[in-house]
């Protein structure tokens, strides 16, 4: 019964040594505005409703708000409308690049779980999508084709299910035979905390690698996620102006596929996570409390920069 920790905790601290020397230079000056970041999470988090699956209305207004801002940023942009329980529900997508050749996904989802105004969860995700598609349409000269997707349905009661949005675009893609490179799922990427104990972990010793402080973004994936997975979880720390950590785990480690890379598993494509680490981090999680206020916007900034970066140096 040990077997499966201890093999994880060995792989872990070979990996540890690749990260000792930090992020310690910025690679680029700030791109992403932190103004802009601010703007999507108001207008996502004041709502007149909450934008969870009892209230369709309300999702459909954040769809339209999010094409109206992709299609701004020069995206070719349609919609994904799909029926659940009589109800329709719709994903967003936005390509940038060449219209054929393999894509590379990068999602977040837009919905949130029960009655809160979901400001990290996942507001900052689809802030960061936001910001990442007005840099993507200042760079006419693509070499290859991203698509960004805002997702529906990623919460309870669907999460696991063939009704999550994300579970419909991969689908999607099988069925119409789409080159996938790899995808990346950006869930939770705005709470920092540098206080020691602020990092917790679903598995003790972590803490004795990863330390007990709340700074970083985790580039999570599972054991075989595919050769993408890799390559971008090395360019997105090294292009990073703040600390990474790489994580590779057994899928059954909580917390490794709990956000939509996971149906990119399911259909055998390359995927993972960005994220802050939720509840391992944010006790403000799936809680009235997960407000903007609670936010830190320049670490956010440079979280979407990176990804930037990432996707720009990406070899193919």
């Amino acid at each position: 019964m040990l077997l499966g920790p201890l093999v994880l905790l060995g792989s872990l601290l070979l990996a540890a040594a690749a990260q000792a020397q930090g992020n310690s230079a910025a690679r680029s000056p700030l791109a992403t505005d932190t103004s802009r970041l601010r703007q999507h999470l108001r207008y996502l988090t004041t709502t007149p409703l909450p934008r969870n699956s009892a209230h369709p209305a309300v999702l459909d207004s954040v769809a339209a708000y999010l094409s109206r801002q992709l299609q701004a940023s020069g995206a070719r942009v349609h919609e994904q409308p799909y029926q659940v329980q009589g109800r329709t529900y719709r994903n967003v997508v936005a390509s940038f690049g060449p219209a054929e050749g393999p894509v590379v996904v990068i999602g977040a989802h837009y919905d949130v779980c029960g009655n809160q105004p979901g400001a990290d969860d996942n507001g900052t995700g689809i802030a960061a999508l936001l910001e990442l598609a007005r840099q993507l349409g200042a760079r006419p000269q693509l070499s290859q084709r991203l698509d960004l997707v805002a997702y529906t349905l990623e919460e309870p009661p669907f999460f696991r299910t063939p009704n999550m949005g994300s579970y419909v675009h991969a689908a999607s893609l099988r069925a119409a035979g789409v080159p996938v490179r790899g995808m990346v799922a950006l869930e939770m990427l705005g709470y920092y905390d540098d206080r020691r104990g602020s990092q917790h972990y679903p598995f003790g010793p972590l803490k004795l690698i990863y330390g007990s402080r709340g700074n970083y973004v985790v580039a999570a994936r599972k054991f075989g996620s595919g050769r993408f997975a890799r390559q971008f979880a090395r360019s997105y720390r090294a292009g990073a102006a703040l600390p990474v950590r790489r994580f590779t785990a057994p899928a059954w480690l909580p917390g490794i596929d709990f956000s939509d890379h996971l149906n990119y598993w399911k259909f055998g494509y390359s995927a993972l996570l960005l994220t802050d680490t939720a509840f391992y981090r944010n006790r403000a999680y799936h809680e009235t409390t997960d407000t903007v206020a609670q936010l830190d916007m320049p670490r956010l900034a440079l979280a979407v920069d990176a990804l930037l970066t990432a996707l720009l140096t990406l070899r193919s």
